[in-house]
């Protein structure tokens, strides 16, 4: 549903590598669009609306690259017409959508999923695993975002760092430390655009542990996780977004969430934690006062 980039640079090709899934149409607002990813990558249907998507007897599932303020929007359309989904990261705006997200997939017995690809990556997994007893977690992931235009610089698409990229830092720092109970931050806002352009945040634990989180639309590329122990600092580059070397974590999520469907199991990804990291997420910006 969509014809974003990730879809056409990443998941589309997932899919179609997968063991387990199959393309079968596309939709967009842009049908030009819609038509070219769909020749690109062997697609044999273009439906020409999101709705006509939703009615098609053969689709099972629902793939969702949309802007972040649409998530909540299309992911319950399409839990109404029987369809699972696969959602884009932030799963939702905030906690309480992410939660309405979550209620409406356990009554419907549909599977929602939260596409946090890096999840699935061997290296990344192995390094989190690995990790004893942190003390202090730094997750940082920056880039330089120069197109005034860019979604993601427009507020009421849920644009901003945090949302596009800081739910990274935020999920990582979690799944290593488990859930703050102290949340402090701050944050540069672009004044022309209105949206958070680095946000750092100290996140406090039980047990004495912290972590710091940064994320940056106007820095150089930048992607580190250091966790530190009592007896070692290891480090992990590029830890969001190293893909085919050689693993895929596209491919690999798209297989979780195929087998989710197929055989009826949890996902790999379950929608308390996609709405704990939200929870952060809110508190960060209610810390940063944007």
């Amino acid at each position: 549903m969509g014809a974003a980039d990730i879809a056409a640079k990443a998941v589309v090709p997932a899919i179609a590598a997968s063991r387990n899934g199959r393309l079968v149409s596309i939709a967009s607002r842009d049908r030009e669009r819609a038509s070219a990813m769909a020749s690109q990558h062997g697609v044999p249907r273009v439906a020409e609306t999101y709705e006509a998507l939703l009615d098609d007897p053969e689709v099972d599932a629902i793939y969702i690259p949309l802007v972040n303020s649409v998530h909540r929007e299309w992911t319950l359309k399409s839990l109404a017409a029987g369809k699972h989904v696969l959602c884009e990261k932030p799963l939702g705006m905030n906690a309480v959508e992410a939660e309405e997200m979550g209620q409406a997939a356990d009554a419907s017995g549909l599977h929602l999923m939260e596409a946090f690809m890096y999840r699935f990556h061997p290296r990344t997994r192995a390094f989190v695993e690995a990790s004893r007893e942190p003390l202090f977690v730094q997750s940082n992931f920056g880039f330089p975002l120069r197109d005034r235009t860019n979604v993601r610089m427009k507020p009421e698409l849920g644009g901003g760092a945090l949302l596009d990229i800081g739910c990274y830092t935020v999920s990582v720092a979690r799944w290593l430390l488990g859930e703050p109970h102290e949340v402090r931050a701050l944050a540069r806002i672009d004044a022309e655009a209105g949206v958070d352009m680095t946000v750092t945040a100290l996140l406090s634990f039980d047990g004495g542990a912290t972590a710091a989180v940064w994320s940056s639309f106007e820095s150089p590329e930048e992607q580190r996780l250091t966790v530190v122990s009592s007896d070692e600092a290891r480090r992990l580059d590029r830890p969001f977004s190293s893909w085919r070397d050689p693993d895929d974590p596209y491919q690999l999520m798209v297989e979780s969430f195929g087998d989710s469907v197929l055989h009826d199991r949890p996902v790999a990804i379950p929608l308390g934690e996609s709405i704990a990291n939200m929870r952060v997420l809110d508190r960060i910006r209610e810390a940063a006062r944007f």
